[in-house]
């Protein structure tokens, strides 16, 4: 069956006012629900049987709401049908960053009080999960697996007990933040006491208002792992509209315009990086794929470089819907028309949030003057167990992660920087995201990073670390040109003092890294 090919529009699947997965798989079971990476496809009607199979055996163990529930899996169907359970009985469900190591794991597992741990096929996370779960404490009879692993339950054995939940109530994500300062920590959200459709009813109005996203047939591509809050909340909105979701392993530009064309994909959500990566591809091999199908390319997690995201309206159209916010709530939202009237924005502040820059007094700052950026959810929030940290991040009911910008007089917020990326050289504020996005601008450059490295005169120096398109290859003169580009679009004290070229650690969802790459500068320079 073709991915784009659903059966029937969603309008009529209704519980309570909302569309919702489980009453679309019930009205609808043979609609393709996932397409994972291999091409196979599981229907709506078979991931709800493993859903409900899992809630139930879940309650039967004694789990209640309120309790968590840790997955450690790569992007697949597996992954959806633990989420579904969780969300219909009231749990939190904490997703494990594949990439960690036993360790990590186990220290996540306990410091969420997980119960229970689900993994996938992968022989190597069943290892790792094993070793974290031993060390978690958690009991025999709560380890699941979608595959056939020592010391895990098969999820398969639990399908024909196919119950019908029926105390059912909203469940939670409770993510983990990246760690880069200390310890991850949990981000945990009041629970809800609604059923799952009462708060789906209320996000749907707001998908289609921030994100362009619309109730209904449609195909949604996952192009990064489902343990980010991002990729996870798109595409798990995806399934409760009616969509079809195509999941990837390995994102790469062809890669992606080819499952577009083969799958009709409707929507994604994307990150600046791919951009990048994308437009540097021939125009005779982006010409060579049909588009036509896109609706809605959100992106976030990172700033676009303006010209950057001129010429992604000017190939798709239209359909580029930008966001900033963070896994604790709250944010800004613009439609590519509003932005091509405020080109660099991040939007204004979406219903139900507020937003304000304050100094490092505390108090407002009017229009245009940087500060830090403070947000303010309806949805309250913990960091679990850092009464701390959550006290630091505050300013009465507001919160920061740390990021730095300004807000113009019409409300429209424009992101400088993180606050801990922030380079001081002599006295003077030096954001890198400024420097990196006119580095980006240079054909010749594939990524670009500026860090802030000890200078015995100012302080600190921007330092450019340049990653070069492919065939290229590093020099003092190519340095130099670089060095001269920047000075022709820049403040002379902007502009980097010095240049190296190497490869930058970049997270899934375009994140840098800067931590890691300051770090391995210094250490290598220290030796």
């Amino acid at each position: 069956m073709n991915a784009a090919s659903s059966p029937a529009p969603t309008a009529g699947h209704r519980v309570e006012g909302g569309v919702s997965f489980w009453e679309i798989a019930r009205s609808d079971p043979t609609r393709v629900a996932v397409i994972d990476p291999s091409g196979q496809e599981t229907s709506y009607g078979d991931l709800l049987v493993r859903a409900d199979a899992i809630a139930a055996e879940l309650l039967e163990l004694g789990l209640v709401r309120g309790d968590t529930v840790a997955v450690l899996m790569q992007n697949t169907p597996g992954f959806f049908a633990v989420q579904l359970a969780t969300s219909q009985i009231g749990l939190y469900l904490t997703p494990l960053n594949f990439h960690l190591g036993a360790d990590e794991v186990a220290y996540i597992l306990t410091n969420s009080d997980s119960l229970a741990l689900f993994v996938g096929e992968d022989e190597g996370l069943a290892q790792i999960g094993a070793g974290a779960a031993d060390s978690a404490g958690i009991d025999a009879r709560l380890r699941f697996t979608t595959g056939s692993h020592p010391g895990f339950r098969s999820i398969g054995a639990l399908l024909a007990r196919h119950p019908d939940p029926q105390d059912r109530w909203q469940g939670l994500t409770m993510l983990y933040t990246s760690g880069t300062t200390g310890r991850p920590k949990g981000v945990k959200k009041a629970l809800p006491h609604v059923r799952p459709e009462e708060a789906l009813a209320s996000s749907f109005s707001a998908q289609h208002r921030t994100h362009g996203l619309m109730l209904g047939p449609g195909v949604h591509a996952v192009v990064a792992p489902l343990y980010h809050a991002a990729p996870n909340g798109f595409a798990l909105a995806a399934l409760h509209m009616g969509r079809t979701v195509v999941l990837f392993d390995k994102w790469t530009p062809e890669g992606f315009l080819r499952s577009v064309q083969t799958y009709h994909v409707t929507d994604t959500h994307m990150v600046p990086t791919m951009f990048h990566r994308l437009l540097a591809l021939p125009e005779s091999v982006r010409a060579q794929y049909d588009l036509s199908s896109l609706r809605a390319v959100v992106h976030a997690a990172a700033p676009c470089p303006v010209h950057e995201k001129y010429a992604m309206i000017e190939w798709l159209g239209p359909i580029l819907f930008e966001y900033y916010s963070a896994t604790e709530g709250g944010g800004t939202a613009v439609s590519a028309q509003d932005w091509l009237e405020h080109p660099g924005t991040v939007g204004r502040v979406w219903p139900g949030a507020a937003l304000k820059v304050l100094g490092p007094d505390g108090n407002e700052l009017p229009p245009r003057e940087i500060g830090t950026i403070y947000l303010r959810n309806a949805t309250p929030f913990e960091y679990h167990k850092d009464p701390a940290k959550t006290a630091a991040s505050r300013q009465g009911d507001f919160f920061t992660t740390g990021d730095v910008g300004y807000l113009d007089e019409d409300g429209w917020l424009f992101i400088s920087d993180r606050r801990s990326d922030l380079i001081i050289s002599g006295g003077v504020n030096i954001y890198p995201a400024e420097i990196e996005q006119v580095l980006l601008e240079h054909p010749a450059v594939q990524d670009a990073a500026v860090i802030g490295l000890p200078d015995p005169e100012w302080g600190a120096a921007a330092h450019a670390v340049v990653e070069l398109k492919e065939a290229l290859a590093p020099s003092e003169e190519l340095a130099e040109k670089l060095l001269e580009h920047c000075r022709g679009r820049l403040a002379k004290y902007k502009c980097p003092r010095t240049i190296e070229f190497r490869g930058l650690p970049r997270t899934e969802t375009g994140k840098l890294s800067r931590l890691r790459l300051r770090d391995a500068i210094v250490d290598e320079r220290a030796h």
